[in-house]
């Protein structure tokens, strides 16, 4: 039987890229997202990938958003947390909302998104969690506070849960992103852009479907023996 992958998140960009590369690898994959109904339903429509819409902050519209998923196309086996957002600002002039909002998503968010499968993964002894970190959790960034914190924040909930699932036939890694040609980066002014990629050792920006690559191994058999790891994606950017 297929196994089913929820990627939230799973629409655009980084997470578009995942959600088709699980679908070719025979998974089921359930997609969710945000806000943008004319970008899921042309996502379904292309792909032919159902699409879910809610809040990842809002513990409540996650319990039900996952539950409508198991009951569509099966328990989940694999969680793919990859929805994020920016609220930059620097710190001086970062206001308690911009903190709260990408606290909210980018670090409850992978609480409330593992937290209600990971009872069916412990009962079935199977599971893999895999969360899209970034560069900027590892090292930081200028006017990033909110967004690093949650980040690193990210790999500190891989580290337990890989602890706590193993026993159990449940993996728990993180992939670290540098700076990918999605849709967010490549609108940055051509400059800022071009001082960015001087940066990259490789030369260039990494491409969606390299992160996606990474986790289809995160997912399958072969990385059972994988957990709690960090897996950065940078073109040496940045080593730990």
């Amino acid at each position: 039987m297929a196994r089913v992958a929820l990627v939230t998140g799973g629409t655009r960009g980084i997470g578009e890229a995942i959600s088709k590369a699980l679908k070719a690898r025979g998974i089921i994959v359930a997609a969710t997202y945000a806000g943008n109904d004319e970008a899921a339903a042309a996502f379904t429509e292309e792909t032919g990938i159902k699409t879910y819409k809610w809040d990842v902050g809002d513990y409540a519209a996650s319990k039900a958003g996952i539950a409508r998923v198991e009951a569509d196309l099966g328990p989940i086996d694999i969680v793919v947390a990859n929805a994020g957002i920016t609220r930059d600002a620097p710190f001086h002039r970062m206001t308690p909302e911009q903190w709260r909002e990408v606290i909210d998503t980018n670090l409850t968010g992978v609480f409330n998104t593992v937290h209600p499968v990971w009872p069916g993964m412990r009962d079935r002894g199977f599971g893999r969690v895999i969360v899209i970190s970034s560069i900027n959790g590892q090292k930081g960034q200028f006017a990033q506070v909110n967004y690093a914190a949650a980040k690193a924040g990210d790999l500190g909930i891989i580290k337990s849960l890989a602890q706590e699932g193993a026993a159990k036939g449940i993996t728990a890694n993180a992939v670290c992103p540098g700076y990918i040609a999605t849709e967010m980066v490549m609108a940055v002014p051509e400059k800022v852009r071009e001082r960015i990629i001087s940066q990259i050792p490789a030369g260039r920006l990494g491409e969606p479907g390299e992160i996606a690559r990474c986790v289809t191994f995160l997912a399958s058999d072969d990385a059972q023996f994988i957990n709690g790891s960090t897996i950065s994606v940078n073109g040496g950017q940045f080593f730990v």
